[in-house]
């Protein structure tokens, strides 16, 4: 029910055409190919491919030239490396709560959390949502604090005209395995109209060319080359899972379960379709029921054991806890069928 082999399959023969075409050409065309794409999907002036969106946060925040004692807020409510690439920069993450609804930073705790030290945030769009950030990018221009947009899970995505890729000072994307768009070797891409950041961050991925202390987070040629495929396909793969979550909609919504219902003006791509139930118990018997679900995330971020030995801050965070212990990710991936679609909701439909 991933949904890998079977996308495999249905492409097999592009896939070994590509193969063939793909080494017999220079492979650092198609890494600044899979960058033009890149550009012209977002309207960004530059984009930089790089080992994985890990590596493009990480060297997002390298680019602020950033003190331990300088602060970056952070999400207590995402994948571990939306928090953790503030530590691998050298500065201190202060960990904020999120919105009920969207599982985005929430205003609130940003101004609860935010003090002279802050020199940015790291803000992730989750599950292929994007929520109305205008209010906190304002905060953020009146406070002097670098927004860095997580777009890792929101490839496609858009809100009222903001394109994901397009809506921090610096945004950055993920081509992981389970992403709508997955490089066969994972990888990542940072998005800037800052020429000066641009130049750097391609150093960055390169040992720093000898000029700076860098990293080896260089894309392989032939992993750009099939992301660029990917990439040719984005659109219908995304109406495909809009069309299964619509699916999943039309049975979960009249029963006691909490179900992300997009916003006017929100094009939701659905990287995850997630729920949330009324306790932690009858999530996890309904996950032992359904094969190939999932809990994202577990726990906040800032309860995991490394955070014990890292210098962190962090606001109490009740809606990130209160999300962790109930939410459950169903089966999303384009190939799923309407029969293992009707399979999970009936397993739902049956425990509530």
């Amino acid at each position: 029910m991933t949904g890998w082999d079977r996308e495999y399959l249905e492409n097999k023969e592009e896939y070994l055409e590509l193969f063939d075409s793909v080494m017999q050409k220079e492979q650092e065309r198609n890494i600044e190919f899979l960058e033009k794409s890149l550009k012209e999907l977002t309207g960004r002036k530059f984009a930089v491919a790089c080992g994985s969106g890990t590596d493009a946060l990480t060297f997002s925040l390298l680019s602020l030239n950033l003190k331990p004692d300088d602060e970056v807020l952070v999400t207590s409510f995402s994948w571990i490396s939306s928090a953790s690439c503030v530590s691998l920069a050298g500065a201190t993450p202060v960990f904020c709560d999120v919105d009920l609804h969207t599982y985005h930073i929430s205003l609130e705790s940003i101004e609860e959390m935010v003090s002279d030290k802050t020199k940015a945030i790291v803000y992730p769009f989750l599950f292929g949502s994007i929520s109305d950030t205008a209010e906190i990018r304002e905060f953020c221009k009146q406070n002097n604090i670098v927004f860095i947009e997580d777009a890792c899970q929101a490839l496609g995505s858009n809100y009222n005209g903001w394109i994901a890729g397009n809506i921090g000072d610096i945004s950055t994307f993920s081509f992981n395995a389970n992403k709508q768009v997955a490089g066969i070797a994972g990888g990542g891409a940072i998005l800037t109209d800052n020429k000066k950041q641009a130049v750097l961050f391609r150093k960055l991925r390169k040992h720093g060319e000898h000029e700076v202390l860098g990293y080896n987070s260089k894309m392989l040629g032939m992993n750009a080359e099939f992301i660029n495929f990917r990439l040719q396909k984005m659109d219908k793969w995304n109406f495909q899972r809009q069309v299964i979550a619509e699916r999943y909609d039309a049975v979960l919504k009249d029963l006691p379960v909490h179900i992300q219902k997009p916003e006017p003006g929100l094009y939701h791509t659905y990287h995850k379709y997630v729920v949330r139930f009324e306790s932690q118990e009858l999530r996890d018997t309904i996950k032992e029921r359904i094969e190939q679900s999932g809990i994202h995330y577990p726990k906040p971020i800032c309860e995991h054991l490394m955070y014990e030995n890292i210098i962190h801050r962090k606001d109490n965070c009740p809606n990130a806890k209160l999300i962790s212990e109930t939410i459950l990710t169903l089966p999303m991936n384009p190939y799923l069928t309407d029969e293992e679609i009707d399979n999970v909701n009936n397993i739902i439909l049956l425990s509530v």
